[in-house]
């Protein structure tokens, strides 16, 4: 069975927004490089060449990657009045050993941006998270270590 990918409505557009992009403003951008640099002449010490080539193929690596996630995308609606942690929505967190509080958007792993507070359901605090309830105390297996989190509030 294939993987689901599960992304918020804004996801899903940027997700088409970007498959156009590459379709038409990458592979025309990219094949104008290929013209150019053919024209440098011999083809085997063509670095220019080789480069736009290199260019174009991951531009064609991300088409088919993003064709997939849209054929098996699972759309998250609106959540509203949630009482535990989902998908798609907010949890502010108290992190025990930093003494600090913190908001995360949970999303999935499409969407996830850690610089954007966007974390994904199958990181180790998103697994964490989800289920669990205002007032629940988290133990994150995460690579740097165990952290211990209080939730303090979800919203959508």
């Amino acid at each position: 069975m294939a993987k689901t990918y599960k992304v918020t409505e804004d996801g899903l557009k940027k997700l088409q927004d970007e498959l156009e992009n590459l379709k038409t403003e990458g592979r025309a951008d990219i094949a104008e490089k290929i013209k150019v640099a053919r024209g440098y002449g011999d083809l085997s010490e063509n670095s220019e060449y080789d480069e736009a080539k290199n260019e174009q193929a991951k531009i064609e690596a991300r088409i088919v990657e993003i064709e997939a996630m849209l054929k098996n995308v699972e759309i998250i609606s609106d959540v509203k009045g949630t009482k535990s942690v989902v998908v798609g929505t907010k949890v502010t967190v108290f992190d025990q050993e930093f003494n600090e509080e913190c908001t995360y958007m949970i999303v999935g792993s499409t969407e996830a941006n850690p610089m954007e507070q966007k974390i994904s359901d199958e990181s180790p605090v998103g697994k964490a998270l989800i289920g669990k309830k205002v007032g629940d105390e988290v133990l994150v297996e995460a690579p740097a270590g165990e952290i211990k989190l209080k939730i303090l509030k979800i919203s959508k």
